[in-house]
């Protein structure tokens, strides 16, 4: 499809999102984890409200993490098997790097919250571009931990949601290619 690889619009067209638990180092170093994050900052963002945030979690707060998601599952779902505690866990330790985005609406603006939400959602998807023009890869991830009030306390308070934890790092293998929507299912012209 593209054959410059250092093109914007190749670029653009051969990210690939990696399993956080299949990336491994090298991360990003605190410089380039500082230019990916300005870089996810410059989104569409309607009326200049900056309605998310960044929380970046060093390796050395990740059992911490673990320890917050676990707690809160077991509070919420005290007949959990062993398997699901064991999964969470480790949801904090995967690959090298994760930072978490918070929809951060200004809850005083104007501008519609579904607006705010968007742009944070494009905060994270230029964060996963800026990732991998730097040559790593990046997985966004929810899950249950991402809609529980107690996690997102961690790192803030309502109306503040958790938009997603994104994890950043090296590929272990090469990422394969999914499967893509059919453009001709998705694309139609209006004509009134």
């Amino acid at each position: 499809m593209f054959n410059d690889s250092t093109t914007p619009l190749s670029l653009l067209a051969t990210r690939r999102s990696g399993k956080p638990r299949d990336l491994v180092a090298p991360g990003p170093d605190a410089d380039q984890l500082d230019r990916i994050l300005t870089i996810a900052a410059r989104t569409p963002d309607h009326g200049k409200l900056a309605p998310w945030r960044f929380v970046v979690v060093p390796a050395g707060a990740r059992a911490a993490l673990g320890r917050v998601i676990t707690d809160a599952y077991r509070i919420e779902r005290p007949q959990a098997a062993a398997a699901e505690i064991a999964a969470l866990e480790q949801f904090a330790s995967q690959a090298p790097a994760l930072v978490v985005v918070l929809s951060s609406p200004k809850t005083e603006s104007h501008i519609p919250l579904w607006e705010q939400e968007l742009s944070a959602g494009a905060a994270c998807m230029n964060l996963l571009h800026a990732a991998h023009a730097l040559g790593f890869a990046g997985g966004w991830l929810t899950g249950w931990a991402a809609f529980s009030d107690t996690v997102r306390d961690a790192f803030g308070a309502a109306p503040e949601r958790i938009a997603g934890f994104i994890f950043l790092g090296t590929p272990a293998k090469q990422l394969e290619e999914r499967p893509r929507p059919d453009m001709s299912k998705i694309v139609s012209t209006w004509h009134g």
